[in-house]
């Protein structure tokens, strides 16, 4: 199959530049100002920017937690994915404590095989620290090629797990060429505050941000950046809400640490005051860490235009608003934690990024696509637009005005936070590897294209 994407404007992290980008056999062979069409299929992108294929490091699709399952599957996740602009998505093996690494491997494979219409890697969520957890690691990084691991501090009693471990899985994953990432916040504390405020009546969701304040946030982040200084290992905090942590990031970053942060979409436009929505409807924006006040977003805001913040992620964990967010109607502890972010990640940076003038282009490269690939080890081969690299390819339409709603969606869930929200950009066509997946409004692609990605071990690119 031989494609020449036409009349648009290639951007990737550090460049910008008119041209045509031909496609042979599944790669971008050629990047020229004109490029004779000769037999070629010719995609018209007049008007349009060329952006390499998104990439989601952070999902969670079909995952059990709280008694449910999230609504959207590897199926359905990656199609509203791929319409959003996101060719390959890294999503969470959760491991069970008392289980193998390997076989939370091999249960993420079993869920998305034959089902992912997109690419796709996994980090290894690392439930506990037994001689024989800490024996695999080496073993998943060189056989599996999964070069990163998550470890919780936080959801007590659940996945969280302490001191010595985080520690643990630090020293041993710098050892093997591997990233760790951690979810900062501080469980114990939250645990007290939450038991205190059930005990007072207090149940509707608001009280899950009450419980789980920026201060716990920030002290954890502070904490696990100091162990992986101690350990001598680089480290990748995932979803960063508040100043307290960013500011943590930024600091330890100045001290020449190899530390990295994450932010999501629901961070830079929904704030605490979402929890305040009558009828339950609070409970659509029960997540964790929760959303902050107002003032956070301008700190993110700023911190991504920086670089000080270095990739940004869905944390898509979807769950309906019937049926499942309603097993916490009476108590906002028992409310599955997520939302349904996975097709407006780029739509919403791009708007309210790129459009609104915080951030450029390449920024929006750099933060959606090219830093992931690098920190997660797909780089060059997606990332950017290059020769000899994936075609993984977005043709993104700046003219295009859509308003976010539930109804209208791709997500399999009746709820959307951003519900109301008119943004500008759309992705005209959405290219994996060559293969048209989305033209406008129609799918085109088909469960199963989606192929696994080997990771190559961590490097630390200067991001």
């Amino acid at each position: 199959m031989r494609i020449i994407i036409s009349g648009g404007t290639v951007v990737t992290a550090s460049d910008i530049v008119k041209a045509d980008v031909l496609v042979e056999g599944g790669i971008v062979t050629a990047i020229a100002q004109q490029i004779a069409p000769d037999d070629h299929e010719i995609v018209n992108a007049a008007g349009c920017y060329i952006f390499p294929g998104g990439i989601d490091p952070h999902t969670h699709l079909d995952m059990p937690f709280g008694g449910t399952v999230t609504a959207d599957d590897f199926r359905t996740g990656t199609i509203a994915a791929a319409f959003g602009g996101t060719t390959t998505v890294i999503d969470f093996a959760l491991h069970s404590k008392g289980d193998t690494l390997r076989n939370a491997v091999a249960t993420w494979h079993a869920k998305a095989d034959g089902k992912a219409v997109i690419d796709y890697a996994f980090h290894v969520m690392v439930g506990d620290m037994r001689p024989e957890v800490m024996e695999e690691i080496p073993l998943i990084v060189e056989e599996e090629g999964i070069t990163s691991f998550k470890v919780f501090m936080a959801y007590k009693n659940n996945l969280q797990v302490d001191d010595e471990t985080l520690f643990r899985v630090l020293r041993m994953a710098s050892q093997v060429g591997a990233l760790v990432q951690v979810h900062a916040e501080n469980g114990d504390v939250i645990e007290v505050l939450v038991r205190e405020a059930l005990a007072k009546g207090q149940f509707e969701p608001k009280y899950h941000a009450l419980t789980r304040p920026k201060e716990a946030e920030g002290e954890a982040t502070a904490r696990a950046i100091r162990l992986a200084e101690i350990a001598g290992a680089p480290l990748y905090v995932v979803h960063v809400t508040c100043a307290e942590a960013a500011d943590a990031i930024s600091d330890a970053r100045k001290r020449g640490l190899p530390i990295y942060g994450e932010t999501c979409p629901q961070y830079l436009v929904c704030d605490e005051t979402d929890y305040e929505r009558p009828d339950f409807e609070g409970a659509k924006y029960v997540m964790s860490p929760p959303l902050r006040a107002k003032y956070h977003q301008e700190v993110l805001w700023g911190k991504l235009k920086n670089m000080e913040l270095q990739a940004f992620g869905s944390d898509q964990c979807s769950f309906n608003l019937k049926g499942q967010k309603e097993l916490g109607r009476h108590d906002f502890s028992k409310i599955p934690n997520g939302s349904p972010t996975i097709e407006d990640r780029m739509a919403i940076l791009y708007h309210f990024g790129v459009h609104s003038g915080k951030i450029g282009l390449n920024q929006f490269v750099a933060l959606t696509s090219a830093n992931p690939a690098k920190l997660f080890g797909l780089y060059p081969r997606k990332g950017t637009i290059a020769v000899g690299a994936d075609a993984d390819l977005v043709v993104w339409d700046p003219q295009v005005q859509r308003t976010i709603s539930a109804t209208t969606h791709h997500m399999n869930v009746d709820n959307n936070i951003f519900e109301g929200m008119t943004v500008m950009g759309k992705p005209r066509y959405v290219f994996l590897r060559g293969h048209k997946i989305v033209d406008g409004d129609q799918f085109l692609g088909k469960p199963g294209m989606g192929k696994f990605q080997r990771c190559e071990r961590f490097a630390p690119f200067p991001l």
